[in-house]
């Protein structure tokens, strides 16, 4: 980030300085932090408090890797830190937000801004990969989407940079609000609407309201470009608009839409204005996240061509449809999260790997989360479409994954082999007596499964 006066700081934050030497006010920040061992040299420390740790117990370690300043909102050690410069604010998360929104409006880089109930973080990647050869880019570190996450991601640009690719997520009614206004975004980006944090959200008109909240943040004459699947959501809301709206989709009602699409075991193949697309990256969902790319990469001028040659040489991201080598086996890697719509993607993906390979096709399923009164009945209901799949074995991790496992029992009309265990711990004590050489197996699940154990295990006993 720019330099910063921690007096300039301190008035923007709204914060009371308790520095026990004025002149330190002076000094001058060059960087922000949460976590005190990331901390370095002319940061300032935001002592944040989470639901595991508290940021307020390591202003002391913070300093001591080199913070020139430290915000707090709990009273500190007056006498460990006394000759410290700390900020006291009423809430250091927000606080953090106050900075980030100032510093966005004082720079000159233009911010997209990606939202949707999944293919987030894949989309963001795609239109980094691809815009970053024609401008100076900054994106989000990893998938930093949230009211710590957002303002971190705008904070790391440097005064060189030219565009910030950023990702706003939620769970409950009002975030996306709250974060779009932070970001102030020049293009909003809605990936899809799907069934997702229904605990938080209840239902499905909810989740769009909320996606759609994204373009209350967006700068005027801004560009809202939301999946085509939205304009019956979008429909419901105001039509009196300041920016214009791009669609991207499969329908003929699409502004930028993809034609002739065929799908193999490892890549896709679509058209866009008659320009073919080979993309290194299995599935629909993998085609849709990369059309919605392309929407965007157009409104910085980059043809059809130029995208085309950018995306050839993509790589799936960490966790997220990521094709794996483990010695024999083939292992389709997509346990970062889940939800209905990302499980029936994925599952349509191994149907191909095993239509293309013959072999036998595993299904390694963890719990989808936050689904709240849904819970049960889209378990069940993604159980009924295993068996479409051609899964041979389907080992499932949690009390509701076991749900799914006896709807795809009662849904079989073969011999599907079933295990179920009670956590992912237990899952991998047993892998050695389900796993064979030469599977292709799917791992997929919400966070709270941590499934990426499960890889860990197959790499330890097959490679």
């Amino acid at each position: 980030m720019k330099k910063l006066p921690i007096s300039d700081l301190s008035q923007i934050i709204k914060a009371k300085p308790l520095c026990a030497k004025r002149y330190k006010l002076n000094a001058t920040l060059t960087g922000v932090s949460t976590d005190s061992r990331a901390t370095k040299a002319g940061d300032c420390f935001f002592a944040i408090t989470g639901n595991n740790f508290d940021g307020h117990d390591y202003v002391f370690d913070a300093f001591g890797n080199g913070a020139v300043c430290a915000v707090v909102s709990k009273d500190t050690d007056e006498e460990k830190l006394a000759d410290r410069c700390i900020l006291k604010v009423d809430d250091t998360i927000i606080a953090l937000g106050r900075l980030a929104a100032n510093y966005r409006n004082q720079s000159n880089f233009k911010v997209i801004a990606i939202t949707g109930s999944a293919g987030k973080t894949s989309t963001r990647q795609i239109t980094y990969h691809v815009l970053s050869r024609h401008y100076r880019c900054h994106q989000a570190p990893k998938n930093f989407n949230n009211n710590i996450g957002l303002p971190l991601t705008l904070l790391g640009a440097e005064p060189q940079h030219e565009i910030i690719i950023a990702e706003l997520a939620s769970n409950h009614p009002g975030e996306i609000e709250y974060l779009t206004k932070i970001a102030r975004p020049d293009i909003a980006l809605i990936t899809n609407v799907q069934p997702a944090h229904l605990e938080g959200f209840g239902n499905l008109e909810t989740v769009a309201a909320e996606k759609l909240s994204i373009a209350k943040g967006l700068q005027p004459n801004g560009a809202l470009i939301i999946n085509s699947n939205l304009l019956k959501w979008l429909n419901n809301q105001s039509t009196i608009t300041n920016y214009k709206i791009i669609t991207f989709g499969k329908s003929d009602q699409s502004d930028i839409k993809a034609n002739n699409i065929t799908y193999s075991a490892k890549q896709s193949r679509f058209t866009i204005d008659g320009t073919e697309v080979l993309l290194p990256l299995p599935g629909a969902g993998n085609v849709e996240n990369t059309l919605a790319a392309f929407s965007v990469c157009s409104q910085f001028d980059i043809n059809i061509n130029d995208f085309t040659r950018a995306v050839k040489n993509l790589q799936a991201v960490t966790m997220r449809t990521e094709l794996l080598q483990i010695g024999t086996l083939t292992v389709l890697n997509d346990c970062y999260n889940a939800n209905p719509a990302s499980m029936k993607n994925a599952l349509d993906i191994l149907a191909n790997l095993g239509s293309a390979e013959k072999r036998r096709l595993v299904f390694i399923c963890g719990d989808m989360a936050e689904l709240g009164l849904q819970t049960q009945g889209l378990h069940k209901k993604l159980g009924t479409t295993v068996p479409q799949a051609n899964i041979r074995l389907l080992l499932a991790v949690g009390k509701f994954a076991n749900i799914t496992a006896e709807a795809a029992k009662k849904n079989a009309e073969y011999n599907l082999k079933i295990k179920s265990f009670k956590d992912t711990a237990s899952a991998c004590n047993n892998l050695h007596d389900y796993i064979k050489d030469d599977d292709i197996i799917l791992v997929k699940g919400s966070r709270v499964a941590r499934l990426e154990m499960v890889i860990e295990k197959l790499k330890e006993i097959f490679s």
